[in-house]
């Protein structure tokens, strides 16, 4: 795309400042999330804790998903049931973030709390969602599934810190 089309200069001004709201880590396959009030990444670990930790490189080091994307989620799934509180930890994502759009992030490094991080693509819901959210899971969370990002430098966040463009 060109540099100076009009597009690109849209895709390209994100002023809005995010916030986390919840971190968690799966520390092994199948294990349940654990919630946490802060955590650290580097490039060589990836989210300390998690089972993607010490896969240097992997695209999928950390997932992030949309906070304001939540209640349609459990609406989707006809969930009432499930408290906002609970629902990130059965999503399987790493990070919530509110306030600024993930899908803008696309092509972009961006810090959190301390650490910064590089969009590397669209974190697709899996079948583990109909287990998690019942029938029809799957389709509840797919376009909302949130992204998936590596890290570029090490650095510690906690909940509360912001989310923006680098």
């Amino acid at each position: 795309m060109d540099e100076s089309s009009p597009m690109k200069k849209l895709l390209d001004t994100l002023p809005q400042v995010g916030r986390v709201e919840w971190i968690g880590v799966r520390p092994g396959r199948g294990e349940p999330m654990a919630s946490l009030e802060q955590s650290q990444v580097s490039p060589e670990q990836g989210l300390d804790g998690d089972r993607y930790a010490g896969k240097p490189g992997s695209k999928r080091q950390v997932t992030l998903i949309q906070h304001e994307h939540l209640p349609v989620i459990a609406a989707c799934a006809q969930r009432n049931d499930v408290s906002l509180e609970e629902l990130p930890g059965l999503l399987r994502r790493n990070i919530v973030v509110s306030g600024v759009n993930l899908l803008a992030l696309k092509g972009k490094r961006f810090r959190v709390g301390g650490a910064v991080l590089e969009y590397t693509g669209l974190c697709q819901p899996c079948s583990k969602m109909e287990a998690a959210l019942g029938p029809g899971g799957y389709n509840a969370v797919r376009g909302h599934g949130g992204i998936t990002a590596t890290v570029v430098e090490a650095g510690a966040f906690g909940v509360g810190d912001e989310v923006g463009v680098v």
